[in-house]
C-alpha cells in the first residue's frame, strides 16, 4: 500500500526505537483533522503489528463501537486482498461484540467496547483507541490502557481531531505534552479548562514519563482565520492527495465557524460544539472585572456531585449596574465544612438566602441539616425549579448576566445535559459526563436573587389604623 506522505513520516518516528529494542514513545496521541487517513493509518498499524512484529494481542476501541469495528473490518479486508497475508489467516469472527482477526501463529486483532470493562482481563502489545476525543470520563482508558503495564515492548495509540471542553483525557494528554514542549499554543498560561478535570485523573496518568509521551499534530495555528491557506494545509496533510480544495471551502461555507475549526481545522473549543446554551452565548456573559455591587447581601446556591464527593457553593448579587452576578465561591470535598463556612457569613451580613434543590437531590439531606442548625434556608422545588433554570437559560442567552472566567463553572456550563421536566426542562447530573453541580448550585443562587419572597406589611403596626 502507499501510504500518504504525513503516514509514513509518522510511522517512521512514533515507532522509533531506544537501544534494548522498545518503542521510545509508549503513548503515542495523533491529532489531525477528519477525513485525512487515521482510520487506514490504524489499519496498517493493526496489520503491523501482528504481522511483523509478532504482537499477540491488537486491541481496537473506540467511544462508539460501531467505528472500532469499522476500523477492524477494514484491516481484515486488507488481510484477506493480500495473498501473503490471507494465508496466515486461521479465522475470522464476525459475532457482532466478539469481533476478532485471528492468525494461524496464534497473533489477535480483537475490538472492545470502549467502557470501564473493555479489555480487562487482556494483556495487549497495541491498543489502538480511535476519536479519543470523544472520552468524556477515565473509565475506558483506564480499563484498556492498563492492559499493556506488563508487555514491554507494548505501545498505545490515541487517535482524534481536536476535541473541546468535555475531551477530557485527550485535553490532559495533550497538556502534558505542550508542558514539555513550552506550551506553544499559550494553553497553560491562560488557565486551560482541563484543570477543572483534573482532579479525576488517574494516578498512573500523572506518572506518565515526558519522555514516553508523543504528540504528533496536525492543526491550524490559535487564532488564525477560517480562510487561512496555511493554516488549513497544517491541518490537513491529505490536501492535494485525497482532500481537495473544492471540498474543504464547501465545508467553509455550510459549517458553523466552531464545527469548522474543530473538524477541518483541528483547533480545540472552549466549550462544546452541542452543549446545553447557544454557541457563544456562554462565553459572551463572561466579565473577569465582574463583581457584585458594595455593601449588598447575596444569595448562596448549594448543591452536591452525583457521587457525593464535591460540595459547590456560588453567590448570586446585583451588580452596580442591575445587572445578575454569580460566581463559585467555594469547592471542596464532603459535607461536612458547609455548616461553619455559611454560618460564618450569615452572621457577617454577607448571605441573605440559602438555596438549593429541596427533595430528591443528593444536596437534600444537607439542607435538613443546615435548616436544623438554624441558617436562612430556603428551598428549591417544584414548579419553582422549572421557572428558575429557565430563567437562568434566557439570562445566559440574553447575555443579561455576568460571571467571572472559573474552569470549575465554565466546564460544567460547557458540557451540562437537560432532562425534561413536564413541558420544560431540569439539569440532568447523573448523564452530564463531568460534575455540574457548581452550574445547578449558580442557578439556585440566582433563581434565590430573582424571586425573592413578597413581605407583607402590617397596616396596623405600620399604618397607625386604628380599630374602634
Amino acid at each position: 500500500m502507499d501510504l500518504l506522505p504525513w503516514q509514513r513520516w509518522l510511522l517512521i518516528h512514533a515507532l522509533e526505537l531506544l537501544p534494548d529494542g522498545t518503542f521510545r514513545f509508549r503513548t503515542v496521541v495523533v491529532l489531525v483533522a477528519r477525513q485525512n487517513g487515521k482510520s487506514t493509518l490504524a489499519q496498517i498499524l493493526a496489520l503491523f503489528f501482528m504481522y511483523v512484529r509478532a504482537a499477540a494481542l491488537v486491541i481496537g476501541t473506540a467511544q462508539n463501537l460501531d467505528i472500532a469495528e469499522e476500523v477492524w473490518q477494514g484491516a481484515v479486508d486488507i488481510a484477506e486482498d493480500v495473498p501473503e497475508l490471507a494465508e496466515e489467516i486461521d479465522r475470522v469472527v464476525k459475532v457482532n461484540g466478539k469481533k476478532s482477526l485471528e492468525l494461524v501463529s496464534g497473533e489477535r486483532y480483537k475490538v472492545q467496547a470502549a467502557n470501564r470493562r473493555g479489555g480487562r482481563g487482556l494483556s495487549g502489545d497495541l491498543v489502538v483507541m480511535d476519536e479519543l476525543r470523544e472520552h468524556q470520563n477515565w473509565d475506558s482508558w483506564s480499563a484498556v490502557t492498563k492492559t499493556t503495564l506488563a508487555r514491554i515492548f507494548a505501545q498505545i495509540w490515541a487517535l482524534s481531531n481536536a476535541g473541546d471542553a468535555a475531551s477530557v483525557v485527550l485535553r490532559h494528554l495533550r497538556r502534558m505534552a505542550h508542558e514539555s514542549l513550552g506550551d506553544p499554543d499559550g494553553i497553560i498560561a491562560a488557565e486551560d479548562l482541563s484543570r477543572a478535570a483534573d482532579d479525576d485523573v488517574p494516578d498512573e496518568i500523572e506518572d506518565i514519563e515526558d519522555d514516553s509521551l508523543g504528540l504528533f499534530e496536525w492543526s491550524a495555528p490559535p487564532g488564525c482565520g477560517l480562510d487561512d491557506v496555511d493554516g488549513i494545509a497544517q491541518a490537513n496533510p491529505a490536501l492535494g492527495h485525497t482532500i481537495t480544495e473544492r471540498a474543504i471551502g464547501s465545508a467553509r461555507r455550510t459549517d458553523p465557524e466552531w464545527v469548522y475549526r474543530t473538524e477541518v481545522m483541528c483547533q480545540w473549543s472552549e466549550g462544546t460544539l452541542d452543549g446545553p446554551f447557544p454557541g457563544g452565548a456562554w462565553e459572551a456573559t463572561l466579565d473577569p472585572d465582574s463583581k457584585r455591587a458594595s455593601g449588598v447581601q447575596v444569595t448562596a446556591g448549594v448543591d452536591v456531585s452525583v457521587d457525593r464527593s464535591m460540595t459547590h457553593i456560588s453567590f448570586a448579587a446585583f451588580r452596580a449596574d442591575g445587572m445578575p452576578h454569580i460566581e463559585v465561591v467555594a469547592s471542596r470535598g464532603g459535607t461536612e465544612w458547609v455548616e461553619d463556612w455559611l454560618r460564618l457569613r450569615v452572621d457577617n451580613g454577607t448571605v441573605s438566602t440559602i438555596t438549593g434543590q429541596g427533595k430528591g437531590a443528593p444536596v437534600s439531606p444537607l439542607l435538613d441539616e443546615l435548616e436544623a442548625a438554624g441558617l436562612p434556608v430556603r428551598r428549591w422545588e417544584g414548579s419553582d425549579m422549572t421557572t428558575g433554570t429557565g430563567q437562568f437559560y434566557d439570562l445566559v442567552c440574553r447575555h443579561n448576566l455576568r460571571h467571572l472566567a472559573q474552569p470549575v463553572l465554565d466546564v460544567a456550563a460547557a458540557v451540562a445535559v437537560t432532562k425534561p421536566s413536564g413541558e420544560s426542562w431540569l439539569w440532568n447530573r447523573r448523564q452530564s459526563p463531568a460534575d455540574i453541580a457548581s452550574l445547578v448550585s449558580a442557578n439556585a443562587a440566582v433563581w434565590a436573587l430573582l424571586n425573592q419572597p413578597k413581605r407583607t406589611v402590617s397596616a396596623y403596626e405600620h399604618g397607625d389604623l386604628v380599630i374602634a
